[in-house]
C-alpha cells in the first residue's frame, strides 16, 4: 500500500492524498473540514466507447443493475439505507467512465462507503432484473427520443464520429438494448468491474487514513482486495477522429427546429484546451457572446443559442446549438457561418478575451464550491489526466491564454470541414455546409 500527496492544499484545507491499496484499487480523499457532509465516488474507468458491438449499451445497463440487488442488500434497502439518513445516492455513465456516489453526512460516512462498495462489487445481475430494467432503459431511450434539443446532440456525435463507439448513444439502440442477454451484461460487469480500474474519491470533513481503512474493509468483505495488479493507467490516448463534412436530417413534425453545427476540436489532455475555452466563451457561452446577441437579442430568432466544446482522450468537438421555428432556420444557419467566419478573418476582440477569461475563471471556482463537484475532480483526474492541477494551476493556464493562440485555434479549429445535424419538419428540404 503506498500513499502519497498530490496536493498540499491551505491551511489544512484541500489537502488532495491517494493511496493504492493491494490489487490496484486507488482512494483519493480532498479535505473539506469547514463542511458536514461528505461526497463519495465509485469510478470505473469504463464507458460506452468501450463496448464491443454485441455489448453496446451494457455500460449504462449496468449502472441500472448494480442498485436491484447484492447478496446483502436488495434494491429498497440499497436505496433506502442511504435516504433513511437523508442523504441521496446515484450514478450515471459517460462515453469513458461509470460513476457511482453518494452524498451523506460526515457521520455517515461509513453507510455511504459500504453501500457503494456493496453495489460495485458484488451485483447478482439476476434474469429477472435483466428483463426488468430492460423495460425501464427501453423507455429512457424512448424519452430521450422525444427531446428533440437532447437527440441533436446524439445525431451530431452519430454524424461525427460515424458508426465507431463514440458515435454510438450511450444509451445504446432499441435493437442493442433488446440484443443484450444477461449472460453478456455479466460478462462485461464481471470483466471490467474490477479493483485495478476503479477509483474511490471522496471529499468533504474526512481524514484520508479513515477513509482508506473503510474502503479497505468494505471490498476485503467483498472478497476484491488483493493481488499484485497494478492500477489502470489514465486514459491518454485513443484512435482519433479526422473532421467529417456531413449532414443529418431528421424529419418531426416539431414546433420547433433544433440544429447543431461543428466540427471535431483537440483532445482533454491539449493545451490548446484553454484558448478553445475562451474561443467558446466569446462565441457562444453566455449572453454576452456573439451568437445570442446576433441570434437573439438584435434578432430575435430564437430563444435558445450557444455554443459548446466535449474533450474525450484523443479527440473533441466544437458545436453551436440553436433551437428556433422551423421558418427561420436558413437565416440562423447564415448567422452561424456569417459569425465562424468573422472568427477565422479578424478574431476576437481584446474585451472578448477578458470577458471570456472571467467566464471561465467563474465558472471553475464556483462549480468548485461543494463536496459533489470536488469529488467529482479528483476521482475523474485520476482516471483520466496523468496529473491533478491545482485550482491555482487551471486558473493560471487561463489568463496565459494569449489573443495569437486564440486566433490559432479559431483558424484550426473552424476552418475544418462542418457537420450538421438538424431536426424538424423538414422532409424535402437540402440542407448544406
Amino acid at each position: 500500500m503506498t500513499t502519497t500527496t498530490l496536493h498540499p492544499g491551505r491551511e489544512g484545507a484541500g489537502v488532495v492524498r491517494r493511496t493504492v491499496l493491494p490489487g490496484g484499487l486507488r482512494v483519493v480523499t480532498e479535505t473539506m473540514p469547514t463542511v458536514r457532509s461528505v461526497a463519495v465516488g465509485m469510478w470505473v474507468g469504463i464507458g460506452s466507447r468501450d463496448e464491443a458491438p454485441e455489448h453496446t449499451g451494457a455500460t449504462h445497463f449496468l449502472e441500472h443493475l448494480l442498485f436491484k440487488g447484492t447478496p446483502n442488500r436488495d434494491a429498497l434497502e440499497i436505496s433506502a439505507a442511504i435516504e433513511g439518513i437523508g442523504g441521496e445516492i446515484n450514478a450515471f455513465t459517460a462515453k469513458e467512465y461509470t460513476c457511482y456516489y453518494a452524498r451523506v453526512l460526515d457521520e455517515d460516512l461509513p453507510l455511504a462507503i459500504d453501500v457503494l462498495a456493496d453495489v460495485v462489487t458484488s451485483s447478482l445481475i439476476t434474469a429477472e432484473d435483466v428483463e426488468s430494467e430492460r423495460g425501464v432503459i427501453l423507455e429512457e431511450i424512448a424519452m430521450h427520443d422525444d427531446d428533440p434539443s437532447d437527440a441533436v446532440h446524439e445525431h451530431f456525435s452519430a454524424e461525427i464520429y460515424g458508426d465507431t463507439p463514440l458515435g454510438r448513444p450511450i444509451l445504446g439502440s432499441v435493437e442493442s438494448i433488446n440484443a443484450l442477454s444477461r449472460e453478456r451484461i455479466a460478462e462485461y460487469y464481471q470483466r471490467y468491474y474490477r479493483p485495478p480500474h476503479t477509483v474511490v474519491s471522496v471529499c468533504g470533513n474526512v481524514a484520508h487514513e479513515r477513509v482508506v481503512e473503510l474502503v479497505a474493509a468494505a471490498y476485503q468483505r467483498a472478497g476484491a482486495l488483493g493481488g499484485t495488479l497494478d492500477p489502470h493507467p489514465p486514459r491518454l490516448s485513443g484512435p482519433g477522429a479526422a473532421p467529417r463534412a456531413g449532414v443529418r436530417v431528421v424529419d418531426r413534425p416539431t414546433e420547433q427546429a433544433n440544429l447543431v453545427l461543428g466540427t471535431t476540436a483537440m483532445s482533454r489532455t491539449d493545451d490548446r484546451r484553454f484558448a478553445l475555452g475562451v474561443l467558446n466563451a466569446a462565441l457562444g457561452g453566455g449572453m454576452s457572446s456573439r451568437l445570442f446577441q446576433e441570434i437573439r437579442e438584435k434578432r430575435g430568432l430564437a430563444y435558445s443559442a450557444y455554443s459548446f466544446t466535449a474533450q474525450y482522450a484523443d479527440t473533441g468537438q466544437f458545436g453551436i446549438y440553436v433551437g428556433c421555428l422551423p421558418g427561420k432556420i436558413d437565416d440562423v444557419l447564415k448567422i452561424c457561418r456569417e459569425e465562424i467566419a468573422r472568427v477565422i478573418a479578424d478574431g476576437i476582440t481584446e474585451e472578448e478575451i477578458t470577458r471570456g477569461k472571467g467566464q471561465m475563471r467563474g465558472g471553475l471556482v464556483l462549480g468548485l464550491e461543494d463536496t459533489g463537484s470536488r469529488m467529482s475532480r479528483i476521482g475523474k483526474s485520476e482516471l483520466v489526466y496523468d496529473t491533478l492541477l491545482s485550482v491555482d494551476d487551471l486558473l493560471a493556464r487561463i489568463d496565459a491564454v494569449t489573443p495569437d493562440e486564440v486566433a490559432a485555434v479559431a483558424t484550426q479549429i473552424l476552418s475544418q470541414p462542418m457537420t450538421l445535424a438538424v431536426i424538424g419538419p423538414y422532409a424535402d428540404k437540402q440542407f448544406s455546409v
